[in-house]
């Protein structure tokens, strides 16, 4: 069997914050759990390597059948709702990077909701036409071609009562490239597909094709319109490198500024005047190049071009490259945005250098930044890092804007008593477009409205998405129930902390009137213990500043939580993680053995990480050297594990491999 890559990144508020801590449950086909993880303090997993179909298979269109294995990941944070993720393609040799974008459960939820995405197989593998509607010459043009950053999608086509989602614009082509063919193909075609599927996007926002009809979104996700984009997907690493370097360069005509209207169908079960993804492959392996592949579909005079508007990005990519040896103030910018990005991912190392020199330390906290957002290590800020190091830089700061702000409105914990509808205005209005505005930055179904004081219809909109998600009636109006659950989503979301322990405590970031006395009276320790485990040498604090609290462990023993699914009892949640029922039970306060589906249990865990093994099935072909190399291991180690004194192994034999 092949072998493919999968790793998990679980975080919220639009990346502004890992989640370290949560418990990621990767499983087979048919739902049976073959790895826990932990994520770590950037809110990542370590790549496992996962069986998969031969990398030939997908560079055939002739093949009939899927060429991957699917998988299933099941994540759960404390504090906030689970994500359970369904026929995540593994394809040979290749990364696939899962997102986990948490939500915080509101702080009256007792039990976590379950978000499922479905991915399945790529649009180039489906059959059935597309029906790309070509721009008419309407007059509702933007004056210059922007790069829409976020862009909202609808999740739909686009008359139907589906939700809009907004992404920035380099993760939507990412998804979008990941969704619609397959990242084994050549570089040639992978760019020349990327080309075309950006080009189409912009061509939509170009035109306001759907907001100048009254719709309150950019694009759709249906392929019979658009281009196909499944929320919650994962992406791949290969196709992430390529995104990164090339997300603001468009295919344009000649002499023209519109971005050419890049239509494209699979070429195989579907035809059209447009690009043939499966045939770039063959253009690509008889070595043309992105362009030249282009031009075989489109006008001859098409060409690539470069916009540098993108709207939500703090500054511009300087044009030049920084690196060891750069100096000046683009040096100190991202020294500045690196320092404040540290604070809510503290693997990156701190700048020590002089402002405004690129020296050693510099270098370092780049490779490390690169390392966690899947950019090529290097340690040189080209223009894929730039753009990201000002996209992470901008999140985290409004989400500190945010924070504050609350503090300065006086939000509190009590609604208004107000009830507030299309043309209302007012302090009121202002701190619900303030709450919207938070609810937003967890939630990207909600869209964050201007915080102006005027209830129109971006407000109503905003309010009408809200009350979706907190599953109320969807009537745009805030009475007592829509309050009530703004605040408890609100209050649901504070202190904002990625949760979860770790061997240095507990991550909390600090807010407006946090003292280190009121921390260590909330959290049960001691100013000088907070002090000590942070290296702190005076008692002053930073809104944003990011601090490890030292944890208490209870005299049960340290424990991670666990939310029961379908088929769960205590006697095979005590075999699969090596406690006993007795154990769970004097935890949890159960008196009996009954379950039910969403309760959450603590599970007994020496050191809250996961169980030494894992178990595995034996299959056809199988040898201990293949599992040893498979699983990161040794033959000695597998076998006094199971206690075996030769190296036979029989199909359907039940294994215990070591979890490294």
């Amino acid at each position: 069997m092949a072998i493919g890559y999968l790793t998990i990144q679980a975080r919220t508020a639009h990346d502004a914050l890992p989640i370290s801590g949560a418990q990621i449950w990767i499983m087979d086909g048919r739902e049976k759990n073959i790895f826990h993880l932990t994520t770590d303090e950037s809110g990542e997993t370590k790549r496992l390597p996962l069986e998969t179909l031969d990398r030939s298979l997908s560079l055939h269109p002739d093949f009939q059948g899927t060429p991957f294995i699917s998988y299933h990941v099941l994540a759960f944070a404390n504090g906030f709702n689970t994500v359970h993720i369904s026929g995540i393609p593994i394809l040979d040799g290749e990364t696939a990077i899962q997102p986990i974008d948490f939500v915080p459960m509101r702080q009256m939820q007792r039990i976590p909701e379950v978000t499922n995405i479905q991915v399945g197989a790529p649009a180039v593998s489906m059959a059935g036409d597309r029906d790309q509607k070509i721009p008419d010459t309407d007059p509702q043009v933007l004056r210059q071609v922007v790069i829409p950053n976020p862009i909202t999608v609808h999740l739909g086509s686009p008359g139907a009562a589906a939700a809009n989602v907004t992404v920035s614009f380099p993760d939507y082509v990412k998804n979008v490239a990941s969704s619609e063919i397959y990242p084994t193909w050549p570089d040639a075609s992978l760019r020349a597909n990327i080309y075309a599927i950006i080009t189409f996007a912009l061509n939509r926002v170009y035109t306001e094709w759907y907001r100048s009809r009254g719709y309150s979104f950019d694009i759709t996700n249906h392929t019979a319109y658009d281009q196909y984009f499944i929320y919650g997907r994962n992406i791949y690493e290969s196709v992430s490198l390529i995104v990164d370097e090339i997300f603001n360069e468009f295919v344009r005509r000649q002499g023209q500024t519109a971005p050419y209207f890049t239509s494209f169908c699979n070429g195989t079960t579907a035809t059209c005047q447009g690009l043939s993804q499966w045939g770039t492959v063959t253009l690509a392996n008889q070595g043309l190049s992105p362009l030249q592949i282009l031009r075989s579909y489109y006008p001859k005079d098409v060409e690539i071009a470069e916009t540098n508007i993108i709207t939500g990005i703090v500054t511009s990519y300087p044009g030049t490259a920084l690196q060891t040896g750069s100096t000046g103030l683009d040096v100190q910018t991202i020294q500045t945005y690196l320092g404040r990005i540290r604070r809510n991912y503290p693997a990156i190392p701190a700048v020590t250098d002089q402002t405004g020199v690129f020296g050693d330390s510099t270098r370092e906290a780049v490779a490390k930044f690169q390392g966690i957002f899947n950019l090529t290590p290097d340690g040189i800020v080209g223009k894929a890092t730039w753009n990201k190091l000002s996209y992470l830089y901008t999140s985290v700061t409004r989400l500190a804007e945010l924070d504050s702000e609350g503090s300065t409105l006086g939000i509190g914990t009590v609604p208004p008593s107000s009830v507030l509808r299309l043309g209302a205005s007012g302090q009121d209005v202002i701190t619900l477009q303030y709450l919207l505005n938070m609810a937003a930055e967890f939630n990207p179904t909600i869209p964050a409205p201007a915080q102006d004081g005027d209830f129109g219809p971006e407000t109503q909109q905003s309010v009408a998405a809200f009350q979706r998600a907190a599953k109320l009636q969807p009537d745009g109006v805030v009475g007592p129930a829509t309050w009530q659950a703004l605040y408890q989503t609100y209050l649901g979301a504070e202190p904002i902390i990625p949760p979860g322990p770790d061997a240095g405590g507990t991550q909390y970031i600090v807010r407006p009137g946090d003292t280190l006395w009121l921390l260590a009276q909330r959290y049960h320790t001691t100013v000088d213990a907070i002090k000590a485990l942070n290296g702190l040498s005076s008692d002053n604090l930073q809104i944003g500043q990011v601090l490890r609290i030292p944890t208490t462990e209870s005299s049960g023993g340290s424990y991670f939580e666990y939310v029961v699914r379908s088929g769960d009892t205590l006697w095979l949640l005590a075999q699969r993680y090596h406690t006993t029922v007795e154990a769970i039970q004097n935890l949890n306060g159960l008196s009996g053995s009954a379950l039910r589906i969403g309760q959450i249990l603590k599970i007994p865990s020496p050191q809250t990480t996961p169980a030494p093994y894992f178990e595995y099935t034996v299959r056809p072909g199988d040898t201990l050297w293949l599992l040893a190399q498979k699983f990161g291991t040794t033959v000695d180690r597998i076998k006094t594990l199971n206690n075996l004194s030769g190296d036979l192994l029989k199909t359907g034999q039940v294994l215990r491999i070591p979890n490294d």
